[in-house]
């Protein structure tokens, strides 16, 4: 029989070899699913793993969707490490595009190219903005930042929906809820002429060098991992616990936030209803599928942005569900959280033991009969 035994120590080799473990689960998986959906299971894979590598504008689709998730994975890297869990960055992504939205609609035709930074920054604001309210309840009222960040998220979703709906409605946008289309200048400008990759590849390029440096190199970083490895050891060291969870926080919702204001001076152009498309959490999966290491971040957002591509593919060309994204992308997780054991355990074949033999049965002893001896 299969047996569990605790390791004596972590294993490194499973730590890094669970990843790749928990994507082949996942395809063997999907293609089982792609058998009963009555689809062509080789077909299938190849929609989702071949067809967003087969042409150059295929890659850079990819750039396109891994730039938020890489950027807001970054943020919530830090967040788990310091055993902070915030699970709301779906809505700092919405209140970052709300609040850059706000800055690129001041634009007029003599406003410079100069006004993105202020788009990018009011994005890394709003977010920040809607982190600190968690930061504040769990320390003044220690609230579960579980709990907070995620409710936050649906108050994002009102928000966004009063302003398109209001407000902020395009009054010539023959009542689609929508803002206006921003001006060129409120753009982020293309990498490649005929793509619609921009300068926010940079952007999470820097985002990923500047954590690493962060979490390995510098000692605020180190201070910010022994507060999550070790809460009592930080405590005895001296540590902040409250400033570690603002500054988590905070980096965390900036992070989301400047995502958000990237879709906006990017991909987009303009505020409307759809704006939150499950970055915030796909971003979850992404930090621990990379570890929560910055470069194992970019390679998990793009086999991510991967699944979304894959999903919309699915859709036109075999007549699947779009969510069938969110299906594969919670198949990597659970599967990914079942690889995981074998970091601290490790799978024994234990022979069963043998079954103990019947034993011989012992007749009762005679007893004499006090009335039989003494009638005799």
């Amino acid at each position: 029989m299969l047996k569990l035994e605790a390791r004596p120590q972590a294993s490194r080799p499973m730590s890094i070899g669970s990843p790749v473990l928990a994507l082949a689960i996942t395809v063997v998986i999907g293609m089982v699913l792609f058998a009963l959906l009555g689809k062509d299971p080789v077909r299938g894979l190849a929609v989702f793993f071949v067809e967003p590598l087969k042409s150059v504008y295929a890659l850079t689709e990819i750039a396109v969707k891994a730039v938020p998730l890489i950027l807001i994975a970054l943020g919530l890297a830090v967040c788990f490490r310091s055993n902070v869990w915030n699970i709301g960055a779906e809505g700092q992504y919405i209140l970052g595009a709300i609040f850059a939205s706000g800055v690129a609609m001041q634009a007029t035709k003599a406003t410079g190219g100069w006004i993105v930074i202020a788009v990018l920054i009011a994005g890394a604001v709003g977010g920040m903005a809607w982190s600190a309210i968690v930061a504040l309840l769990r320390d003044r009222f220690n609230a579960n930042e579980i709990l907070v960040s995620l409710m936050l998220v649906y108050v994002a979703e009102q928000l966004l929906g009063y302003l398109v709906y209001g407000p902020w409605k395009d009054p010539q946008g023959y009542n689609f809820p929508q803002t206006i289309t921003f001006l060129k200048s409120t753009q982020m400008p293309k990498l490649f002429t005929g793509y619609r990759v921009n300068g926010g590849l940079i952007v999470a390029l820097l985002a990923v060098a500047g954590f690493w440096v962060l979490l390995f190199r510098t000692y605020a970083g180190f201070q910010l991992q022994v507060g999550g490895l070790a809460p009592a050891a930080a405590r005895y060291a001296g540590f902040s616990s409250r400033k570690a969870l603002w500054t988590a926080l905070l980096l965390s919702g900036g992070m989301a936030g400047l995502a958000g204001g990237l879709e906006i001076a990017g991909p987009l152009g303009q505020l409307t209803p759809y704006v939150p498309v499950g970055y915030g959490f796909a971003a979850i999966i992404v930090a621990f599928v990379g570890r929560l290491h910055p470069v194992g971040i970019v390679f998990s957002g793009v086999l991510m942005s991967m699944f979304y591509i894959g999903g919309e593919l699915a859709q036109s060309r075999l007549g699947l569900p779009k969510s069938l994204t969110g299906v594969f992308q919670g198949l990597l997780l659970f599967s990914l959280l079942a690889c995981d054991t074998l970091i601290h355990y490790r799978v024994r074949w234990q022979k069963a033991a043998p079954r103990p033999s019947a034993a011989p049965a012992i007749p009762a002893a005679v007893t004499p009969n006090p009335a039989a001896k003494g009638g005799a």
